[in-house]
């Protein structure tokens, strides 16, 4: 089996849980023989190697002939999007929706082809290369319809059974391939435009992502929560889609406990300081506990667009001395971080799965999750709260933090639990989907 994978990341070069996933993910597919060429926009010198076939767009060769052939297929989907190209703020990454920053800039593809393949036909070489970040720069759309050229050139010059493509960045670089080569299309929805900017999505990214799941022979969501977003929201019918759940990496061994400098118990939120992640209901939840014991450090562990309103909430609150802000922790930083937690929080409002709840829990780390989030449906030993009720997060957070026989129980039973989680089950299910379309 032959597959044609496109992402946007890949480790190390990673923003979130999407390049993560695409990495373990591949690398239980290959240990199943499936042979992966995965496409990344930039491919650098460290990138991490796992048995897949990295491709960088940005080390491709692009045939003057096959641009002008490409520009009508590209224009199709243009159309068909009824898209321009958009100018986005650099913050934006799969699971952040910056609504506000949006510049249209209404750029067509003649143009595009027009300042990248100037004097292309006078040139003595027949091949071109587009030039890519490789991340999240504010020429973002540009780069999104530069990455759909360039998978014209490799979906005509290699062979493959299955198109594979990870969130909305890769999808018009997936429908394009599948134009060309006329292999099946699946979209792995991680995240959807609802998750990341709730009612106010912005249309063009919604357009992107629902000519995806148009297009594609087959949806993969990582959770029931996000297949019933696809249902409702973007019209797709509920038998088309699969929900394939994200895995965790399982040492055996629970981190080592690691003592704090405080001396007093740590309960942290670790992820993206942004709207859909929730952290102004943590601080609002740590504010009412403080008042019942100020014995507790609360941390926030990330970065993001709401870093500032956060750090200035906690201000007004005057719980700044309990509060404490790290900025985006990477690797070996988020193991010191759950080393020395005795709860890990994630409140999100919207969240399609949610790995790190896995990682604390695989970490002796008891975990309050959010109602609304993928990863509730395959965990029971983790307490679970609406995201808006600040009342029952409280609740949960001094329970954990002055009950030792309940904190004691969860640990022993979710390290149990998340072993059948695994990266190695979820590749299985992507084999028989793969098996089914060829």
């Amino acid at each position: 089996m032959k597959v044609l994978m496109f992402g946007w990341e890949f480790p190390p070069h990673i923003s979130g849980g999407l390049g993560t996933a695409c990495y373990r993910m591949t690398e239980a597919l290959v240990k199943r023989n499936v042979n992966i060429l995965f496409v990344v926009p930039k491919k650098y010198q460290d990138t991490a190697q796992n048995g897949s076939h990295i491709i960088g767009a940005d080390c491709t060769d692009v045939h003057i002939g096959d641009i002008d052939k490409t520009k009508e297929i590209f224009k199709t989907v243009q159309q068909s999007l009824n898209l321009s190209f958009i100018q986005v703020n650099s913050l934006l990454v799969p699971y952040i929706g910056q609504r506000d920053y949006y510049n249209i800039t209404n750029r067509s593809f003649e143009e595009l082809k027009g300042h990248y393949a100037r004097d292309f036909h006078n040139s003595v070489s027949m091949y071109r290369r587009f030039d890519f970040s490789g991340g999240y720069t504010e020429n973002l759309m540009e780069e999104v319809d530069k990455y759909a050229v360039v998978a014209a050139q490799i979906a005509k010059e290699n062979d493959f059974d299955v198109i594979h493509c990870h969130d909305w960045l890769t999808y018009k670089a997936g429908i394009i391939a599948k134009q060309i080569s006329g292999k099946p299309l699946i979209v792995h929805v991680h995240a959807t435009e609802y998750d990341r900017s709730g009612e106010n999505v912005n249309s063009r990214v919604y357009d992107i992502e629902k000519a995806g799941m148009d297009n594609a022979d087959r949806i993969v969501t990582v959770s029931n929560y996000t297949k019933r977003i696809a249902v409702k929201r973007y019209f797709q019918p509920a038998d088309k889609i699969t929900t394939v759940y994200n895995g965790i990496d399982y040492g055996g061994n629970m981190l080592q406990k690691k003592k704090n400098p405080f001396n007093k118990k740590i309960v942290t939120f670790l992820g993206r300081v942004t709207f859909q992640k929730g952290p102004d209901y943590f601080i609002e939840a740590a504010d009412k506990v403080l008042k019942k014991d100020k014995n507790i450090i609360f941390v926030i562990a990330g970065s993001g667009d709401m870093l500032n309103r956060m750090v200035a909430l906690v201000a007004r609150k005057r719980i700044s001395q309990n509060f404490f802000f790290t900025g985006f922790l990477r690797n070996k930083e988020v193991d010191e971080m759950f080393a020395m937690s005795d709860v890990y929080v994630m409140p999100s409002v919207s969240e399609p799965f949610g790995i790190s709840p896995l990682e604390a829990m695989r970490d002796g780390v008891p975990t309050i999750i959010s109602k609304q989030s993928g990863v509730s449906e395959i965990v029971s030993y983790a307490l679970k709260v609406d995201f808006w009720d600040i009342d029952a997060m409280a609740d949960a957070i001094y329970g954990l933090t002055h009950y030792k026989a309940l904190s004691n129980m969860i640990v022993a039973n979710a390290g149990r639990e998340i072993r059948k989680i695994t990266w190695d089950k979820a590749a299985e299910e992507l084999e028989q989907i793969y098996s089914k379309l060829c």
